[in-house]
C-alpha cells in the first residue's frame, strides 16, 4: 500500500519556496532557518531583556549553523525565574498568556505568552497537520480543553475548519459512557485526545454488554508519552489509525506530527528549528544518536526562544521516511525525567505505563514514592483506576507486571525498594482535570 507523503511537506514548501515549482530540498529548507535564526537573534538581542543580558559579551550575529550552536542554552529555570524579561512586544499586544504549573508544590511556573500572530501559527500548523489524519467532511472530537478563546481546543476547532472538518470541542473525560454516547450522536469519525483518557473509552466500550460500534478511521494523541500497549489497544478495539503528536507550550502547542508510515515526527521546520545534544557536554551528537531535543522559535514574536532545553530524549532518525518526504525525522520522544532509587536504579513513568496499561482493566493509575523506614529504602506506592473491581487474579497481574520494570526488580532484590499494597479506584468517572503530563510523585524529603 502506498503511503502519503506528510501533510507537513507541501505546507513547509509555501513558507520555503513561495509557489515554486520547485521540488523542495534540504538545503532550501536549511537556507530558510539559517535566515530566521539570524532574524530571531537580531529580534531578541535588540528587544528582550533576556537576551540582552545573555549576550551582552557575546557576537550574536551568525553566518552559519557552527556559530549558532556556539550560544549558551536558555533554561527551564531561566523561563521562571522572569518570564516578562522573554518580551519582544508590548504587553498590550499580548493575545493569550499560558501559565504552567510546576510539578512540585513550591516551585515557580513558567508563564508563556503569545500575540494573535503567534497564535496564528498554531492555527496554521493545526489546519495543515491535521490533514495527515482526517479530510474534507469529517468530523472530529476535540477532547482537551477549548472553551476559553485561544485554548489548545479552540485553535483546533479552528483549524480544522480551514480544512473543511468540523471540530466538535468536548474537553476532557470526566464520564465515558456519556463521551462514547457525544461520539454517537455526532458521528464523529476521528478522535484527539490524551492517551489514558482514549484508552478509558476503549475499554469502557469492551465492557458494555450491547455496545454500538463506532465508525472511527483516525486517532490522535498529544500531550503525554504514548504506550506502545495503548496504540495497540486503540487499533484493536476500532480499527483504526493512532497517529501520536509531540508538542509543548514552548513550542507553541504544536510541534511533531506522525505520517502514515508511524517510524517517527515529522515537525514544523519552518517555525521550529531542533537540535539534539548531549545532555551532560551539551556538544552536538552524532547524527542519528541519541540525546536532549533543544528547541528554537524561529517565527515567534512575543517570547521567542533560543536554543531552550526541553528535557525531552530522542534522535533524528537517518533513514528516509517510508512517506518519501524530505523534512527530517524525529524518533517518538522520551521524557528525561526520572527518579534515582540508588546509583544505578531509576524509574520514568514510561516504564510504568509500558507495563501497566498492557493489562486489559487498568483505565489510570498514578505512582508515588516515599521514604522508608530504613536508611536507603523508598516504598512504592500504585494508586490503581480500574474498570471494575479488583480481583486477586489482577492483583497478582499488576505485581507481576511491576517486577517486569528492571528498576523495581533491581531495587527490590537490593533492599532498597519496597512495593506497599495498592490503593483501587473502581469507577466510571475519570478525574483528570488538566492537560498535565503524568509524573512519579517522589515525597522522600531526602536519599
Amino acid at each position: 500500500m502506498d503511503i502519503k507523503t506528510t501533510s507537513l511537506e507541501p505546507w513547509i514548501k509555501g513558507k520555503v519556496n513561495g509557489d515554486s515549482s520547485e521540488i523542495l530540498t534540504r538545503k532550501q529548507i536549511e537556507d530558510y532557518q539559517l535566515t530566521k535564526l539570524r532574524e530571531t537573534l537580531c529580534l531578541v538581542n535588540s528587544q528582550s531583556r533576556f537576551y540582552k543580558r545573555l549576550y551582552s559579551d557575546i557576537d550574536c550575529k551568525i553566518s552559519t549553523f557552527q556559530e549558532f550552536l556556539k550560544l549558551p542554552f536558555t533554561t527551564s529555570e531561566d523561563l521562571k525565574e522572569n518570564p516578562l524579561d522573554f518580551l519582544c512586544v508590548s504587553q498590550n499586544e499580548i493575545h493569550r498568556i499560558v501559565t504552567l504549573q510546576s510539578s512540585g508544590t513550591t516551585g515557580k511556573p513558567k508563564r508563556f505568552f503569545f500575540t494573535e500572530a503567534d497564535q496564528e501559527l498554531t492555527i496554521d500548523f493545526f489546519h495543515h497537520g491535521m490533514l495527515t489524519l482526517v479530510e474534507p467532511g469529517d468530523r472530529v472530537l476535540i477532547m482537551l480543553p477549548g472553551e476559553t478563546t485561544g485554548s489548545v481546543g479552540d485553535l483546533l476547532r479552528m483549524g480544522l475548519e480551514r480544512a473543511g472538518v468540523t471540530g466538535v470541542v468536548h474537553g476532557l473525560v470526566s464520564n465515558p459512557e456519556q463521551t462514547l454516547e457525544q461520539i454517537r450522536r455526532n458521528n464523529i469519525n476521528a478522535l484527539v485526545g490524551i492517551p489514558t483518557q482514549v484508552l478509558s473509552l476503549a475499554r469502557f466500550q469492551n465492557c458494555q454488554e450491547k455496545s454500538v460500534p463506532l465508525s472511527l478511521r483516525s486517532v490522535l494523541l498529544s500531550t503525554d508519552y504514548v504506550p506502545r500497549a495503548i496504540v495497540q489497544e486503540l487499533e484493536r478495539t476500532w480499527g483504526c489509525k493512532v497517529f501520536n503528536h509531540y508538542g509543548m507550550t514552548e513550542m507553541g502547542l504544536g510541534g511533531g506530527l506522525e505520517c502514515e508510515g508511524f517510524c517517527g515526527y515529522h515537525f514544523r521546520e519552518a517555525d521550529l528549528y531542533i537540535e539534539i545534544i548531549d545532555p551532560r557536554s551539551g556538544l552536538p551528537v552524532e547524527e542519528g544518536q541519541p540525546g536532549e531535543i533543544v528547541l528554537t522559535t524561529l517565527t515567534r514574536t512575543a517570547m521567542p526562544l533560543v536554543r531552550y532545553r526541553t528535557g525531552d530524549m530522542s534522535r533524528f532518525i537517518p533513514d528516509p521516511c517510508k512517506c518519501h518526504t524530505v523534512l527530517k525525522r524525529l524518533e517518538l520522544v522520551k521524557s528525561r525525567d526520572r527518579v534515582c532509587l540508588t546509583e544505578t536504579d531509576y524509574l520514568t513513568m514510561a516504564d510504568f505505563d509500558e507495563a501497566l496499561f498492557a493489562l486489559d482493566n487498568i483505565l489510570d493509575f498514578e505512582v508515588t514514592l516515599t521514604k522508608g523506614r530504613l536508611e536507603n529504602e523508598s516504598y512504592l506506592l500504585i494508586k490503581v483506576h480500574l474498570k471494575g473491581s479488583l480481583s486477586m487474579k489482577t492483583q497478582t497481574d499488576i505485581l507481576e507486571a511491576l517486577d517486569k520494570i528492571p528498576g523495581i526488580w533491581d531495587a527490590r532484590q537490593n533492599g532498597h525498594l519496597k512495593v506497599m499494597p495498592m490503593l483501587v479506584t473502581s469507577t466510571e468517572v475519570i478525574a483528570r482535570k488538566s492537560t498535565a503530563k503524568r509524573q512519579i510523585q517522589d515525597k522522600r524529603r531526602s536519599f
